[in-house]
């Protein structure tokens, strides 16, 4: 077998109305497949998925879309083992609005075992104005264990912490 960096892979194409798949399946059964559709939305695929090692890299492709899928994502949504975008989802999530992962990174709203925001965090270890889990850190903390300016703990009920958390639980009712 020659060097797959000097030959041109022979993809597998189907195109249809939606996107164009292209597919490669190596001599040892591995497969590579990525997915774009015709529609973009500025200059970016509408949905752009990945799958495998790129045959003429050798390495995994970013998925680059509004809606991007693959093991390493980057879109408006994204969806990963490291993912980034506005909403990400991912073992690794870093999102500008909501990131939800093992680890989920936002400046507003993360959720994940371990969970680091401005605004609002909830997980096994939560970091955020108002932080939700096992261990918690924030302005509003509540957790087995938590540390910050109004505690809601196994230790430690501060009065302002059960009233705020309370009027959360009541405001979530409404919906």
């Amino acid at each position: 077998m020659g060097n797959l960096l000097k030959e041109k892979p022979d993809y597998v194409v189907i195109e249809n109305r939606w996107g164009l798949t292209r597919k490669y399946l190596y001599e040892s059964g591995m497969l590579f497949r990525e997915f774009k559709t015709h529609k973009k939305f500025g200059g970016l695929p509408l949905v752009h998925i990945t799958f495998g090692k790129s045959p003429e890299t050798g390495k995994r492709l970013w998925a680059r879309g509004v809606i991007a899928i693959g093991r390493k994502a980057f879109g408006v949504v994204a969806i990963g083992q490291m993912a980034f975008g506005v909403v990400a989802v991912g073992q690794l999530a870093l999102g500008l609005f909501l990131a939800l992962g093992q680890l989920g990174i936002s400046p507003l709203f993360a959720i994940g075992q371990a969970a680091v925001a401005g605004c609002f965090a909830a997980g096994q270890f939560a970091i955020a104005q108002i932080a939700i889990g096992q261990f918690a850190i924030g302005y509003y903390a509540l957790g087995q264990i938590a540390a910050g300016k109004y505690l809601f703990s196994v230790k430690v009920r501060n009065p302002e912490a059960v009233n705020f958390f309370k009027s959360m639980l009541e405001s979530l009712k409404l919906f």
